[in-house]
């Protein structure tokens, strides 16, 4: 028989994640007030549970709360979006220099992930484009070896999921730029000149951060 604590917990956690996936997916635009009747109809669980998911994503700054309303989903911020390419010049260019004697063995990896990245972007699936394009970046801060930084990037994770889906559904030509610009990553791990590489991981940092100016 399972015990009632874990019926609650379960149910708290099912919508947790319905209600981040939607927000990250902008499903639930940023500035929109969504009821807990709304997300408890949509999740199959009891306002209690919903209740517990929304104090969650509160603490994760993705809601504010407002009794006897609902949960407004925070809109993303200049001051945010700045934040966030200011943590990921830090990290993913410190991890870019830190990779480079390693490059041939990262090179193989990243091609990987951008095969999905195409295979993504060619079925039309922005979800999935949006995952392997974040594991891309991901596995160069990884492969750096500081398991601090790695665990700092991956707290990112969930800020530059939702900027990245705006953008990509704002800019029309967003994927294919990415897509080119990883291509250039690639090709530099295969020179001589780690500058090069350097130059071409912060040069795909500031097309995001163009990118999302449109945001603000």
């Amino acid at each position: 028989m399972t015990h009632p604590s874990r019926v609650a917990q379960s149910a708290a956690e099912r919508a947790y994640r319905h209600l981040k996936q939607a927000i990250l997916e902008q499903v639930y635009p940023g500035g929109q007030l969504v009821s807990e009747g709304e997300i408890a109809e949509a999740t199959g669980v009891s306002r209690t549970p919903v209740r517990e998911a929304l104090l969650r994503l509160e603490t994760e700054g993705l809601v504010k709360l407002y009794p006897k309303r609902g949960a407004l989903i925070r809109p993303v911020s200049a001051r945010e979006i700045a934040d966030v390419i200011e943590a990921r010049r830090l990290v993913e260019l410190h991890a870019a220099d830190r990779v480079w004697p390693r490059r041939a063995e990262l090179r193989t990896d990243l091609a990987r992930r951008l095969d999905e990245m195409r295979r993504a972007h060619a079925a039309g699936d922005l979800a999935a484009l949006m995952a392997a394009d974040r594991s891309f970046h991901a596995a160069v801060v990884e492969a750096a070896g500081n398991e601090i930084l790695a665990e700092l990037y991956h707290r990112l994770r969930d800020r530059q999921l939702r900027m990245g889906e705006a953008s990509f559904r704002l800019s029309p030509g967003w994927a294919e730029v990415a897509l080119t610009e990883h291509a250039g990553q690639l090709a530099a791990l295969d020179g001589d000149d780690p500058q090069a590489w350097h130059d071409a991981v912060a040069a795909h940092i500031d097309t995001a951060a163009r990118m999302l100016g449109t945001l603000r």
